[in-house]
């Protein structure tokens, strides 16, 4: 079954709690279909058509991502797993990203002043996938990969929590990996799982190095929601179009790498039967370890395993 939700202040919310009311409730195997806002709260369906302001239901005293959701499934238990089958990611026709002042010890690093704030303006091809922006009197292309930033389940531990940090039950994990076709999969932790998810990015590299992707609202987002009842996960996978991803998450680029890497190393040795130090030397010559991003005060890493890479 497709179910349709509107855009409007009383389907968002911008924290994670598991207490919120759901804003639908639905069965294994139905598709979500919606828009969603920019980072700003905004939304503009075409050039020259007004900005619309929306707010969170949950009045929230500092704003963080809007989320559409929280939505329930039904049957869905602790222990479970829910694959969110990402159908299609149409982006709006405007995007923003922004560089300086945030965060101000990556600035440091990088020699720039935090008063050097920068906003640049993209106009974005639907057709095409294509964006373009104008700086110091040139104009800039780039081929668009348009995702969500965040798809996540609400955590078990108690209280409201934020939405920068990307948690074990999915959120603004930023992977740039989770375009169309993919299936990303979610350890639940709460009755109902409690999905939401937001922040769409019409392009991003690894790491968000200054602090965002083009931030842009989604004319149409589909997403599939399926019910893996058998299934545990000590943290996020996905599979992509481009292959199999595991995840680490932790305020130590380290840790969080390892914490990746082990999770594709299981994965290896599931798919081909062997021992961890023979999935380990696999996966040294087969993965790709990239840097999510590292601007959500929890870093994120990712292990990629492309497809046909082991035979």
């Amino acid at each position: 079954m497709k179910h349709r939700i509107e855009l409007k202040s009383e389907h968002l919310h911008s924290s994670f709690n598991s207490t919120y009311p759901p804003i639908l409730k639905v069965r294994s195997g139905d598709t979500l279909e919606t828009q969603t806002p920019d980072i700003e709260w905004g939304y503009s369906a075409a050039e020259g058509e007004e900005r619309v302001i929306y707010s969170s239901r949950e009045q929230e005293e500092k704003l963080g991502h809007p989320l559409i959701g929280p939505i329930e499934i039904e049957g869905a238990r602790p222990g479970m797993v829910l694959e969110v089958r990402i159908d299609e990611n149409i982006p709006g026709w405007y995007g923003r990203n922004w560089a300086g002042g945030t965060p101000a010890w990556q600035n440091e690093k990088l020699g720039i002043a935090n008063s050097e704030r920068l906003q640049v303006d993209w106009e974005l091809n639907r057709e095409q996938m294509t964006g373009k922006c104008a700086m110091a009197g040139t104009e800039f292309s780039v081929a668009l990969s348009p995702f969500l930033g965040l798809i996540g389940l609400a955590p078990g531990a108690p209280g409201t929590h934020p939405t920068a940090p990307p948690y074990r039950t999915g959120g603004n994990i930023d992977c740039k990996e989770l375009v169309k076709g993919s299936s990303l999969f979610l350890p639940i932790e709460v009755d109902g799982a409690m999905l939401s998810f937001g922040d769409g990015h019409a392009l991003q590299g690894d790491g968000e190095n200054s602090g965002t992707a083009i931030e842009c609202p989604m004319d149409h987002v589909a997403l599939t929601v399926v019910l893996h009842e058998e299934m545990t996960l000590r943290m996020p996978k996905a599979k992509t179009p481009a292959g199999w991803v595991t995840f680490g998450f932790d305020e130590d680029l380290n840790e969080a790498a390892a914490t990746a890497l082990d999770e594709m190393i299981g994965l290896i040795q599931d798919f081909h039967s062997v021992s961890k130090t023979q999935a380990t030397a696999l996966a040294s010559v087969a993965v790709d370890l990239h840097i999510t991003q590292i601007v959500n005060g929890v870093k994120g890493v990712h292990a990629l395993l492309p497809h046909g890479a082991i035979r």
